[in-house]
């Protein structure tokens, strides 16, 4: 991994809490040395705040969200094929949770023509597609409306998610980081989200490329058990890198891997 790209995760990880070396190290699979170097270099060109035995980010760098039609524009293939994999894990008679999102919106209209489904999702844009789904029995969890993704959060999500477990959860996130977790613009988003992972046998994220390594919002869920990572082929190596040397995390590229 180039130096350059290395710094950037770094950079995008800081923004999470602050980090030791020996989180940095594990993240990204080099050595404490080469970690202190990136520091050093990253603290001189006044990119982060060295602590002792690691570092955090300088206060109050972070992106605004996107709106709902910039992300159903953005990078529409990617979220495709990464769609079309995701399907590939649901099997007729399963139960399943689709979290909030383009990407599982997309997932949801591979679903439709399934037999004996059962989902259960916030996720508005996914009711609409399988609401005529005659195979398909949806549970739609309540709350809030949030409107700038289309979802419901909140408190009675979270409490219909006590009152259920699932066999898969398909989750998507504004961002990923190898070691960290999900990365969303609001509290209640993160918390949502503990709540699926808690409730479901596997966990399979879904994320384009451009998401890897991406720690630009404030807000956090860990993901601290075994998880699926499904992104796009277009990922580089250097940005796969952290999320292939953690083992509870299988990366597979959308259009290449098969369901295992």
């Amino acid at each position: 991994m180039k130096a350059s790209e290395r710094q950037r995760i770094i950079l995008d990880l800081v923004q999470t809490r602050e980090a030791n070396v020996e989180q940095l190290t594990e993240a990204l699979g080099v050595s404490e040395a080469t970690i202190r170097r990136d520091l050093a270099a990253l603290h001189k060109q006044r990119r982060l705040v060295r602590t002792y035995g690691g570092a955090t980010a300088l206060v109050g760098v972070h992106e605004p969200e996107a709106s709902l039609e910039e992300r159903k524009a953005a990078r529409r293939e990617q979220k495709e094929t990464i769609a079309l994999a995701a399907a590939a894990h649901v099997h007729d008679g399963d139960t399943v949770m689709l979290d909030g999102g383009t990407t599982c919106a997309a997932l949801a209209r591979h679903l439709a023509v399934r037999k004996d489904l059962h989902v259960l999702t916030n996720n508005l844009l996914a009711v609409t597609t399988l609401a005529n789904a005659p195979g398909v029995h949806v549970t739609l969890l309540g709350g809030d409306l949030r409107r700038s993704s289309m979802s419901t959060i909140g408190p009675l999500a979270e409490l219909l998610l006590t009152r259920v477990s699932v066999d898969k959860a398909f989750l998507g996130a504004d961002g990923v980081v190898a070691g960290f977790g999900l990365c969303e613009a609001s509290a209640p988003q993160a918390s949502l989200k503990d709540c699926m992972i808690r409730r479901a046998a596997q966990i399979i994220v879904l994320a384009d490329a451009d998401k890897l390594g991406r720690a630009r919002q404030q807000h956090w869920t860990p993901i601290e058990r075994d998880w699926r990572l499904i992104t796009a082929m277009s990922a580089s190596e250097d940005a796969l890198a952290p999320f292939r040397a953690l083992p509870q995390v299988v990366v597979e590229l959308a259009g290449e891997s098969a369901p295992r």
